[in-house]
């Protein structure tokens, strides 16, 4: 099977396996309602990841990127190793984003890809992206999108994604660009950063879910499902190491009920 069907059969994996399956330079300073998504720094080297977090494998890819908990500069972080591979680390979620809307969290790469292209399928790698998925409501589809839905639901046993943004170290596309995925049109990607100039050294992210799902898909969000890392090069035939830091969704700042929001597989703050 050619790398463009493998990868179109693993967009579809993407949104139907969430469900299946369903600042500082150490560990994240977290507030009193912050939700500790990733907290990797609190895991031990070589050990278990952290509660909630599972492989996300493609049953069409033939290679899968290796992830490990190892200890970079003294704090325990995600590595990733990719070639010619892909498969990410999944955590379903339940989370308000009008209480929830900030999302931190921090990461390294090796190098990045000769071959990467935010618009073409052949290019669709990145040496680390992070990805957010959104839940499917049911009161805001139109009738078709409720048919399709349903019927989804008979074979996965759930409401897959409705929407997903990937948040990406591009290979030469402008930071802050928002490009759709060329495999599916119901995921944009946002590229956070680009190029080799920082390579090897780490970066803090900071985006508001909320204000980038409006750019991407001018509406509200839904609530967010789930969140990913991955780094893949199976399309580009690559290799490619990053690794991973705390990820966390902040409280917005008198939200009322922030210390309500859910979230599934332990960690609440």
């Amino acid at each position: 099977m050619s790398r463009v069907c493998r990868r179109a059969s693993w967009v579809a994996l993407l949104f139907a396996g969430v469900f299946a399956l369903l600042f500082g330079w150490g560990a994240a300073a977290l507030g009193p309602d912050d939700i500790a998504v990733g907290p990797f720094s609190r895991a031990v080297a070589g050990g278990a990841l952290p509660e909630g977090w599972r492989p996300q494998v493609f049953a069409r890819v033939d290679r899968e990127t290796a992830y490990a908990l190892v200890e970079d500069d003294g704090v325990v972080v995600v590595r990733a190793d990719s070639d010619a591979s892909a498969s990410g680390l999944i955590r379903p979620v339940d989370v308000d984003l009008a209480t929830h809307p900030i999302l931190t969290w921090r990461w390294k790469v090796a190098n990045v890809l000769a071959g990467g292209d935010v618009r073409r399928k052949q290019g669709d790698d990145y040496p680390a992206r992070l990805y957010v998925a959104f839940a499917y409501d049911p009161e805001r589809a139109s009738l078709l999108e409720r048919m399709e839905y349903a019927a989804l639901r008979l074979v996965y046993g759930d409401y897959p994604p409705v929407a997903a943004l990937n948040y990406i170290w591009a290979s030469n596309s402008p930071v802050g660009e928002i490009v759709p995925n060329p495999y599916s049109g119901r995921a944009r990607m946002i590229v956070v950063e680009s190029g080799d100039e920082r390579v090897g050294s780490w970066r803090e992210e900071r985006r508001d879910l909320a204000a980038d799902f409006a750019a991407a898909f001018g509406e509200a969000p839904p609530r967010v499902a789930a969140i990913a890392i991955m780094t893949d090069t199976d399309d580009t035939g690559e290799s490619a190491v990053a690794w991973f830091g705390d990820i966390v969704l902040h409280a917005r700042s008198g939200s009322p009920g922030a210390s309500e929001a859910s979230e599934a597989g332990g960690y609440p703050q």
